[in-house]
């Protein structure tokens, strides 16, 4: 493979914690400590990219010893049977790991905590420890538990504190829990978690954009039709509905993950890759979007089909619902780029298939020497099975002069076949560590996402005047019958109903 180029500015603008480390997992006893967390921490480990001689302690409510602790935290790492250097890995990831119980709205167990660092670590640096905070807690205890940190806790040297969303539930929860945290945390210790900015395939968008002047020149109202970003998962809520109706698909998906991608991908090229420059770049996109209109919204509930329960089949959802499961808005931003292009982001819910991409659909091409020509597409995959393909119209082979349209693909697995792709927290977790706060969401970048979602929900809600009741779809399905018309409101047009296929195309079946 040919060398590469370097990106100027990219990287840290805070002090990397280097050595006499340790890292607090708060609410270590719970889901998402388990199945992400502590796996991230391993393979960093594993990889001799966690930071010297550092020592990880989970915190939480629940009584256990250090053997049990042991249990729960390795339960999610995958090792196979053969791989007796992970097995052994495992075990030395253990001798590093040791568990604290105690309360979240009380000074007695972050002072329980901040003794045992300071008598089992930190009195054997030599000099003072640095220590990282992740929150791995529901949005409910936040608040306690940065105060109690920063009054019982607060290590003497580097000091960082990890949340993750939901950050409230609309402007006014938000600005209250920002105003509470800003009170302990100084922003340049506050880092954000929103996981898709993690991912691969949204970290490689810049790159993308701003490293090639083919997409550069065509990256504008000019060429570009519409856009969709899309989240779609194969299953329901699962048992986890009572959780869910409290959120709902805008607020757990939307607002944040999508939202996030949206300002990544529509932003304007920064002064540098430095995480101020890039930051600033991505709230000034989002201030030029208005909020969402509600007949820019098509809103839908999974209901029973194909032997799977319905949405208000869940025990735990209440009877009446009107949360929706599935959503399709359309946003648009009124700045000299992109105005009067539709942006559409999609999520839902037991859909027909699991996966996450954005679909950019170029304009018409002039008529005239060509009819019925498809229109170009740049896609790119998310996950799984990231790839970027463009979809492109060629002369097909032989002696008739038909058009015929092709991909140009890069799946990450064939054209990077040695490389391993990272979880998006092994990344997000590294960057904390390092002090690059890029791919960490700012206060004033969240609040200007949630003046863009806020009327909408508190009209979903019922706070002005009736609920509007979500269209029915089934288990299964792509979702509303009523989606197809709502894309082609917007001007898009369905390229092919064959489906992405590479690299061969049956020329007889033309």
């Amino acid at each position: 493979m040919a060398a590469g180029g370097s990106v100027i500015g990219a990287g840290a603008t805070g002090k990397a914690m280097q050595d006499k480390t340790t890292i607090i997992v708060l609410g270590a006893s719970g889901d998402l400590a388990k199945k992400k967390t502590y796996p991230a921490l391993f393979k960093l480990f594993r990889n001799d990219f966690l930071p010297k001689d550092v020592h990880i302690v989970g915190y939480a409510r629940t009584k256990m010893d250090d053997a049990e602790a042991h249990k729960r935290i390795t339960s999610y790492i995958k090792i196979d049977d053969a791989d007796q250097d992970g097995k052994d890995a495992v075990e030395r990831f253990k001798k590093i790991t040791s568990y604290v119980d105690g309360a979240y709205d009380t000074p007695d167990g972050f002072q329980k905590l901040d003794k045992y660092i300071t008598d089992t670590f930190e009195s054997k640096f030599d000099g003072p420890g640095n220590r990282l905070f992740y929150l791995a807690l529901p949005p409910s205890v936040f608040i306690p538990v940065s105060q109690g940190l920063r009054k019982n806790a607060y290590g003497k040297a580097i000091n960082r504190i990890v949340v993750e969303k939901p950050f409230g539930k609309d402007t006014e929860s938000f600005k209250e829990l920002a105003s509470a945290m800003q009170k302990e945390w100084a922003e340049e210790e506050t880092f954000r978690i929103d996981h898709y900015l993690g991912k691969e395939m949204v970290k490689n968008m810049l790159v993308l954009r701003f490293a090639n002047i083919a997409l550069q020149s065509s990256w504008d109202k000019n060429s570009i039709s519409n856009v969709q970003i899309v989240f779609k998962e194969a299953i329901g809520t699962e048992g986890r509905g009572g959780y869910f109706d409290e959120f709902g698909i805008i607020r757990d998906i939307l607002q944040n993950h999508l939202l996030q991608v949206l300002s990544v991908l529509t932003m304007e090229r920064p002064v540098s890759f430095s995480p101020e420059d890039v930051r600033d770049e991505k709230v000034k996109v989002l201030r030029a979007i208005p909020p969402v209109e509600r007949a820019d919204a098509l809103l839908g509930q999974y209901v029973a089909a194909n032997g799977k329960p319905g949405y208000l089949d869940d025990d735990t959802v209440p009877h009446n619902s009107t949360c929706p499961t599935f959503a399709a808005l359309t946003l648009w931003i009124n700045n000299p780029r992109w105005e009067g292009v539709p942006f559409i982001l999609k999520a839902g819910k037991a859909l027909n298939e699991g996966k996450v991409e954005i679909r950019i659909q170029y304009k018409d091409v002039t008529q005239g020497i060509f009819k019925d020509i498809g229109r170009n597409e740049l896609v790119i995959r998310i996950q799984p099975n990231e790839a970027i393909y463009l979809k492109l119209n060629n002369k097909m082979p032989g002696l008739y002069t038909r058009t015929l349209p092709i991909e140009m693909d890069l799946t990450y697995k064939r054209r990077f076949a040695d490389s391993k792709i990272p979880e998006a927290y092994e990344s997000l977790i590294l960057d904390a560590l390092h002090g690059d706060a890029s791919n960490f969401v700012r206060d004033d970048e969240l609040e200007v996402a949630w003046k863009i979602f806020t009327p909408l929900l508190h009209w979903i809600e019922g706070k002005q005047g009736p609920s509007p009741r979500p269209v029915p779809y089934p288990y299964g399905s792509r979702g509303p019958k009523e989606l197809d018309a709502f894309n082609q409101k917007y001007g898009f047009k369905r390229v092919d109903n064959s489906g992405y296929s590479w690299p061969v195309t049956n020329l007889s079946q033309l």
